[in-house]
């Protein structure tokens, strides 16, 4: 199931990215490295893009996981003086007081920014694996009400996430540049809604989760240090969340 999950996830890219010049959102975490790993073994010309304020856990691990990877790899520090400003301008745009869409789109703003400076037009996201392989922790919590709850959450997630990149498109088109998100394809979710969730999440206690992906991105060479890392949301990984409420 492994071998399939990999090419499935090759294909979601290969009908969604047109472009081979593209920059990858990327944490170091199991869902962007996998992404990145097959993107670049696929022949796409790949540019890791990583944001976070100095010293953030995402760019100090980002960089841990590409001594490993050896791709091109770009790091944009976020300006503290000039936060407040760009995260009002962007709350404005997106009119939503969703916190995790200001977030999100607060962190794809200046990894657009990057990808801007550095001439590529299309990034690509590993967006939908933890809506799809219960990577967040209320799946714990919807477990212990059966599967029928897990496939609730799951779908109220999806909704969110795809609504949410929209807005995050409508703010990286100030740089004229493209997210894709190949794995909230409907062909892919399809895909991975049929794999039994004795695959994605164990128990209550599973605190790790997402295991079939991690065991598809160990077979694709993705150092074991990535694969099997806890979740840490780009939100928290780059401290813009942190950033924001105590801006607030």
């Amino acid at each position: 199931m492994q071998d399939q999950l990999l090419e499935k996830i090759k294909n979601a890219i290969l009908n969604m990215v047109k472009e081979k010049k593209i920059g990858i959102a990327f944490s170091g975490g199991v869902d962007s490295t996998l992404v990145a790993k097959v993107c670049h073994d696929t022949g796409y010309d790949i540019t890791l893009l990583t944001v976070g304020f100095a010293g953030s856990h995402d760019i100090e691990f980002s960089k841990k996981i590409n001594k490993f990877l050896q791709f091109k790899h770009h790091v944009l520090e976020i300006n503290p003086r000039e936060f407040t400003r760009i995260s009002k301008q962007i709350r404005a745009r997106i009119k939503t007081d969703n916190l995790s869409w200001n977030e999100n789109c607060i962190a794809f703003y200046h990894v657009a920014k990057l990808a801007r400076n550095l001439g590529i037009d299309t990034v690509v996201t590993a967006n939908g694996i933890d809506e799809l392989f219960c990577g967040y922790n209320g799946y714990r919590q919807a477990i212990k009400e059966g599967p029928q709850k897990i496939m609730d959450l799951m779908a109220s997630k999806l909704e969110n996430e795809i609504a949410m990149m929209k807005a995050v498109n409508d703010v990286s088109g100030e740089f004229e540049v493209i997210i894709v998100q190949p794995l909230l394809s409907d062909e892919f979710i399809k895909y991975a809604k049929s794999i039994p969730l004795s695959y994605k999440i164990t128990d209550e206690n599973d605190l790790l989760r997402k295991h079939i992906v991690r065991k598809a991105a160990i077979l694709a060479g993705v150092p074991e240090s990535s694969a099997n890392a806890r979740k840490k949301a780009l939100q928290y990984g780059s401290l813009i969340h942190k950033t924001l409420i105590r801006s607030r």
